[in-house]
């Protein structure tokens, strides 16, 4: 019985980060029923939809944010980048580039941020407190500066309506098997840097330097080069929320993004992702990004005002960061009290 037991439960539960994953999911479960209850509207089909469609948002930018968590830093460039990337591609399309030429070039500036930032932070040493913050300014400057301080106009008057049509219904209001792009678009993205983190090299040096930055670079790990590596998923990411809110939208909004970098911190540390570095897992993200939707969305279906929604979310987080900070300091004195014995 116990061999049976270390194979099925137990050896899921040895996966490091696993637990906080799974008691982000049970939340998730627990929040959902609960302001079901109060409201079965909740349940209903068409709010599920529109529940993993917003929640899609918040899990681009938990995914990102996490990578860079992970490594023992933080993004606060995110909100910025997902304006800038919203305002130079609605930009583009208003003056009439088509809607793929628009949405490599946002991409590209997006990389180059993801870059700037691993080198400032991997390179120069910068705290990255300091050198995202100076790119925040500086992203939220371009998306002011991209279309002369004003928002853009409608995309549809650039590359006309068929082609607005195309890629808002790709990015927002279109279905596949019932469900909206948004979410499949995210679940793709999730999958993909899922992979990556938990099955490749570089997903392994991720950690590493997360966990102790001097021994993974003793060991031979490229701490620079994973760094910006880390950047460049939180710049992609945010880019692709960027595109969605300029389909959402059907223009681009100077103040887009405003407050996302906090939302991705959100997501990753409900899910149990460490903001002290080298622990967490992106299926505990998906699960924190969730928690964080339905919240959102029960608080607003009881009609509960938006200061308690953040106060409520904020309380939420602390806790989360708090019960890491916990378990750390409770398994450093368990080590140590090993190593005496």
């Amino acid at each position: 019985m116990d061999k049976k037991k270390k194979t099925g439960i137990g050896k899921l539960l040895e996966i490091k980060g696993m637990g906080s994953s799974l008691t982000a999911f049970a939340g998730l479960i627990v929040i959902y029923f609960v302001f079901g209850m109060i409201d079965h509207k909740v349940f209903s089909a068409q709010n599920n939809l529109n529940l993993l469609r917003s929640m899609s948002k918040y899990l681009l930018i938990g995914i990102g944010q996490s990578y860079v968590m992970i490594t023992g830093n933080i993004d606060l460039s995110i909100g910025s980048v997902v304006g800038m990337g919203t305002m130079i591609s609605a930009t583009l399309m208003s003056h009439g580039v088509p809607t793929l030429p628009a949405i490599l070039v946002t991409a590209v500036a997006a990389v180059v941020v993801g870059i700037l930032n691993g080198f400032l932070v991997g390179k120069f040493k910068l705290p990255p407190f300091i050198a995202t913050l100076g790119t925040m300014f500086v992203t939220r400057g371009i998306a002011f500066i991209v279309n002369g301080n004003r928002n853009t106009d409608n995309v549809a008057s650039g590359i006309g309506k068929e082609a607005a049509d195309r890629f808002q219904k790709f990015f927002y209001y279109g279905k596949t098997f019932g469900v909206y792009n948004t979410f499949w678009i995210a679940l793709i993205t999730f999958i993909i840097f899922f992979f990556i983190l938990s099955k490749t090299r570089s997903g392994r040096h991720i950690y590493a330097i997360g966990s102790n930055v001097d021994a993974a670079r003793l060991s031979g790990v490229d701490v620079v080069k994973t760094t910006i590596k880390a950047y460049v998923v939180s710049a992609i990411c945010s880019t692709i929320v960027g595109l969605i809110l300029a389909a959402q939208a059907g223009m681009g909004n100077m103040d887009a993004g405003n407050m996302y970098e906090m939302y991705g911190v959100a997501a990753g540390v409900i899910g149990g992702v460490s903001p002290l570095g080298g622990a967490g897992l992106l299926l505990g993200t998906f699960g924190g990004a969730g928690v964080w939707q339905v919240l959102e969305n029960g608080l607003n279906m009881i009609g509960a005002q938006i200061g308690l929604q953040r106060i409520v979310i904020g309380v939420i987080v602390v806790m989360a960061v708090l019960l890491d900070v916990v378990i750390r300091n409770g398994s450093r004195t368990s080590g140590l009290g090993k190593k005496a014995g």
